[in-house]
């Protein structure tokens, strides 16, 4: 019998590779203000904590007069939502466990630190209508993660104890999130940060394909 009822996916660097298209509009950003670009590489150590925290360690240190923080962060909103599209896909084998765990009857959510509308639009894309209980991203006056807020919020949707909820995800505030929850963490090493990380930050284990997940549901495909 598994130990677990429900799955909570982060979204970026786990369910989707959404790294270039979001590289490629923070380096459009930068441009337009003559500062230094970075390569797509570079973005994975960026994500993770939303938006200001991406620019901010995107920029110099010192700006631009005139220039501030929170209009670079408000501009990449703009452009992402215009070009998140481009490039973004999910990642090999994770439509057949999402489809593997929805004919078990297993209640998914996804928990990202990307903007609310733009998270919403991802999983709309490229996941069928109905396949989450629960789709939540950064929102105003919502803490984000590793916060546990929303974790718990989405536990109180599934109508689930935290200890009976999965947290998959790619980074260590994912990990974080998980440990701040009560909920165990699985480190997805497919995603943007190292295993060595995942783990250094609480990962009860990491995975290196999706499907593995299935284990901890008692299968092995």
């Amino acid at each position: 019998m598994t130990r677990y009822a429900a799955v909570i996916f982060d979204l970026d660097g786990t369910l989707l590779d959404t790294l270039t298209d979001i590289g490629t509009a923070a380096n459009r950003v930068l441009e337009s203000h003559q500062l230094p670009t970075h390569d797509i590489a570079a973005y994975r150590q960026f994500v993770g904590n939303g938006v200001e925290v991406l620019m901010d360690r995107a920029t110099p240190r010192r700006l631009p007069t005139g220039v501030t923080l929170a209009a670079l962060s408000a501009q990449f909103r703009q452009i992402y939502s215009e070009s998140w599209n481009l490039s973004t896909k999910p990642y090999p084998e994770v439509p057949e466990l999402i489809a593997h765990l929805q004919r078990r009857g297993v209640p998914l959510a996804v928990l990202s630190n990307k903007p609310h509308r733009n998270t919403l639009a991802c999983t709309e894309a490229f996941f069928p209508p109905q396949t989450f209980v629960s789709v939540l991203g950064q929102r105003e006056n919502i803490p984000c993660k590793p916060d546990p807020a929303a974790a718990l919020e989405i536990a109180g949707a599934f109508g689930l104890k935290p200890s009976e909820c999965l947290f998959l995800g790619d980074s260590d505030v994912d990990m974080q999130t998980a440990a701040a929850a009560g909920m165990a963490g699985i480190g997805a090493a497919w995603g943007f940060r190292s295993a060595a990380e995942l783990i250094a930050n609480g990962a009860c284990c990491t995975i290196d394909h999706p499907l593995q997940l299935l284990e901890e549901f008692g299968d092995a495909e």
